[in-house]
């Protein structure tokens, strides 16, 4: 038996409004501060993440969209506070399949969730018109409005729900409205297991005139999820 099969899958009924930290999401997509500056950003889904929040504390031009924020900023915060609960109640089982030198431990974890939620949720609360209600594959902005476009935690993660098709209309619609490039983190399901179509994904995108690579990244919690899928737009 493969380490893949052995693991224990986070079992996650429900696709859930908890949040990754300015910092995670730098190393996630193998960022910089300078290569941020002076572009037009969006994050989608964005969930709880505080990478709206804090980037435009630091002056860069992030924009954050999620299916969760046609609710209420108080809905949010119960939601967000129950939904760490429940994924720290599952970590608890599949701790095996998660590297803890990133985080100590689960309580670590759990300050950390809490604090990408408190920053979004705050940041929110002030700043609405940076958090677009949407429902992918369809986007309510115009034509390459953002240079960079991150994604993360949605795409191949959901690969049990979102079939095949869903993957191709919505990444088609993340090109639509990006000038530059999109990045994709991680490309590995929640059972570990690497996207099942993802070289029929990369086919279809090198086929429309993007070039795409998988590069490592200098961020790994979830055992294999190390690597994201950088697509430039060829002009």
């Amino acid at each position: 038996m493969s380490r893949v099969e052995s693991r224990t899958k986070l079992d996650l009924d429900k696709i859930i409004f908890v949040g990754r930290t300015f910092e995670e999401y730098m190393e996630m997509f193998s960022l910089s501060e300078e290569k941020l500056e002076g572009k037009k950003i969006l994050d989608c889904p964005a969930g709880a993440c505080s990478f709206t929040a804090i980037g435009h504390s630091k002056g860069l031009n992030i924009t954050a969209c999620d299916i969760a924020y046609d609710h209420s900023v108080e809905n949010l915060i119960d939601k967000g506070q129950e939904d760490i609960k429940h994924t720290m109640r599952h970590m608890e089982k599949a701790k095996s399949n998660y590297i803890w030198d990133y985080f100590i431990n689960i309580n670590n974890l759990k300050e950390h969730r809490e604090q990408a939620l408190h920053d979004c949720t705050l940041h929110l609360k002030e700043n609405r018109e940076r958090y677009m209600p949407v429902s992918l594959p369809s986007l309510p902005f115009k034509d390459k409005e953002f240079d960079i476009l991150l994604s993360a935690h949605f795409l191949f993660t959901y690969a049990d729900r979102l079939d095949f098709q869903f993957h191709i209309d919505t990444l088609s619609e993340l090109l639509r409205i990006t000038k530059e490039e999109v990045r994709i983190f991680p490309l590995i399901d929640l059972e570990g297991n690497r996207y099942e179509h993802l070289d029929k994904v990369m086919k279809y995108l090198k086929e429309n005139g993007c070039s795409v690579k998988e590069i490592k990244v200098p961020y790994e919690f979830q055992l294999g999820a190390n690597s994201m899928l950088k697509i430039n737009k060829n002009h």
